[in-house]
């Protein structure tokens, strides 16, 4: 059995008082961090606007527990790691673990051994570390030893986590700012916390996979935290590990995986009510700037003070984290008034974030000109200094948005909230169209069937999430309403005949709510009691991959052409006929 250590609490230390926003950052917040103030009346009216909103309702939060229980990994940095230990002693119990026994800095306690690996978060790390030896023991531990943790500092070349985030809670140093910034947090690391539960998940409509057949695995590979696993035919989320990016909303093409810090209907309301106020104030052109609380937060700050600030018509409003902003939000806020979205990244954004934003806005694009309206409605302008910004800015053209603002509400629901968005836009376009064709990758397009291929088994209706795909119930029809379809390509992946290839695109009007029928058939009637019993095109297909067969010869194959409860009639009054069974009693 393995042994498990539980290192020991020391006292709550006093937490550290916090700072106080400046007056003159509040002064440039409040005029949309433009440094000119005199243009931007219809902007400031805006702002203002959105106190009259009630405060959206809270979300569920997760909790944290930590005791101070701190593991220092000394790794090749053993020098440096005892210092810090020796610094952090007076806050937290320390837990200096290196690969060679040697006497512990003042306040700490040291451990020799190899550590094999960490997991967990914030209150609740383990580490496995091998050949371990504590100060009690006589000689290392036989077998890996796990070791319970509240916090991590690695000074590790190699960190112990691969994720492209690591968990709260752990920090991996790498220079001498990281450091600084580590031993900074850590000492304020001690006692419950709590941070919102950023997801909302639907496993009713999650496309992950079916019957051990793979479809849409998105949203695992974006999440930077591994927050997110494969769990059956749906996928887990551990609300521990998430940080709140919300790309995992973004590129989910069904909606099972929603965004809730704040939730789609908090902000609508709030672009609804930002552009309606521009509006009636006098501006146009509106430009929505999406910027996150933090490094854009006072990059725009910065280029205000500066004289570079935003232009008058670029309405800022904050997200938690930029990542969230996807489809559901880039069509409506267009639908709603603005003539351009702006997603500021200022370098601390995943890669695959940005190109998430970045695919996510191909497709709005497309439908916008498939619809006729002008011009390039969306950008991630990536900036790291007040000139980059301002240059970046200085290159938005204007675009044409929606003649007439858009009233309705947004949905929590995601396709519901394209669609709504995408009605509006098609009721006021410049120009009609039925068809619009979409990017590869696209959440929506229609299923196309090979007929000749086709053997009506339905296996692609048992593995539809979306009920896209249906079958005629008591008539061999497949139907298809392409309304439904979120492209997961689990029908394509599941057809056993290779019939099923996807074709993104948007249907516009009522076709799109219409069941088609994409194959039908006769059915099969068995030669001997006449009852229907699968499809003729299935049981010719089945006969004529079994010509041939050995175990298929003469009454073998009159049998497939039988329903099941006359194949065993006949398999039971045909005394001459070799069969393995017969084999087995003679024998």
């Amino acid at each position: 059995m393995t042994a498990v250590i539980e290192v020991s609490a020391p006292e709550r230390a006093g937490d550290a008082p916090g700072s106080q926003p400046r007056d003159e950052i509040f002064a440039l917040e409040s005029r949309g961090w433009s440094s000119d103030a005199e243009s931007c009346a219809p902007k400031i009216a805006a702002l203002a606007s959105l106190l009259k909103l009630a405060e959206p309702a809270a979300v569920p939060a997760v909790a944290y527990t930590s005791r101070g229980n701190l593991l220092v990994i000394a790794g090749d940095s053993r020098e440096r790691a005892r210092a810090a230990a020796a610094e952090l002693a007076s806050s937290l119990h320390v837990t200096l673990l290196e690969r060679d026994a040697a006497p512990p800095p003042a306040g700490c306690v040291a451990w020799s051994g190899q550590l094999e690996s960490v997991t967990g978060h914030l209150g609740e790390f383990t580490a496995s570390i091998v050949a371990l030896r504590t100060p009690d023991a006589t000689a290392p531990a036989k077998a890996p030893t796990p070791a319970r943790f509240d916090l991590v500092l690695d000074f590790a070349s190699r960190p112990a986590f691969a994720m492209r985030m690591p968990p709260q809670g752990y920090y991996h140093v790498i220079d001498d700012a990281a450091e600084a910034h580590a031993v900074a947090d850590l000492r304020d690391s001690i006692g419950e916390f709590e941070k919102p539960r950023y997801f909302h998940y639907r496993e009713d409509l999650c496309a992950h996979s079916r019957s051990e057949i793979p479809g849409c695995n998105a949203c695992i590979e974006i999440c930077s935290t591994q927050a997110i696993r494969p769990d059956g035919d749906h996928v887990a989320v551990d609300p521990h590990l998430c940080m709140g990016c919300g790309a995992c909303a973004t590129v989910c093409p069904s909606g099972a995986m929603g965004y809730q810090f704040p939730r789609p209907e908090d902000r609508g309301t709030q672009m609804r009510q930002l552009l309606g106020a521009y509006r009636q104030a006098g501006g146009s052109d509106a430009c929505l700037v999406f910027h996150n609380t933090a490094d854009a937060r006072d990059l725009l700050a910065r280029a205000a003070a500066a004289g570079q600030g935003l232009p008058p018509n670029a309405l800022p409003l904050a997200a938690w984290h930029v990542a969230a902003i996807g489809l559901d939000l880039l069509l409506p806020a267009i639908a709603y008034g603005a003539a351009r979205v702006v997603v500021l990244s200022t370098g601390s954004e995943d890669a695959q974030y940005v190109a998430a934003l970045r695919a996510q806005m191909a497709i709005g694009e497309a439908v916008l000109r498939g619809l006729g309206y002008a011009g390039r409605h969306f950008d991630v302008v990536e900036a790291g200094s007040p000139e980059a910004l301002a240059h970046a800015l200085a290159g938005v053209a204007p675009s044409r948005g929606a003649d007439v603002p858009g009233t309705f509400a947004l949905s929590n629901d995601k396709r519901t909230a394209i669609e709504f968005a995408v009605e509006h836009l098609a009721r006021h376009a410049p120009r009609s169209a039925e068809v619009i064709t979409l990017p590869a990758g696209a959440p929506f397009g229609q299923v196309r069937v090979d007929q000749g291929r086709c053997t009506m088994c339905m296996s692609c209706v048992g593995a539809c999430p979306a009920s896209a795909l249906m079958d005629g119930v008591d008539q061999p029809l497949l139907k298809f309403v392409e309304r439904n379809c979120v492209q997961c390509g689990l029908c394509e992946a599941t057809c056993p005949e290779d019939a099923i290839t996807l074709e993104p695109r948007l249907l516009l009007g009522p076709a799109a709510r219409e069941a088609r029928v994409l194959n039908e058939t006769q059915p099969f009637h068995c030669v001997s009691c006449k009852k229907a019993f699968g499809t003729t095109q299935m049981v010719e297909t089945m006969m004529a991959r079994l010509a041939g067969h050995s175990m298929f010869g003469g009454e073998a194959m009159r049998r497939l052409q039988m329903c099941a409860d006359c194949r065993v009639v006949d398999m039971m009054q045909s005394k001459s006929e070799v069969s393995v069974l017969k084999l087995g009693a003679d024998s």
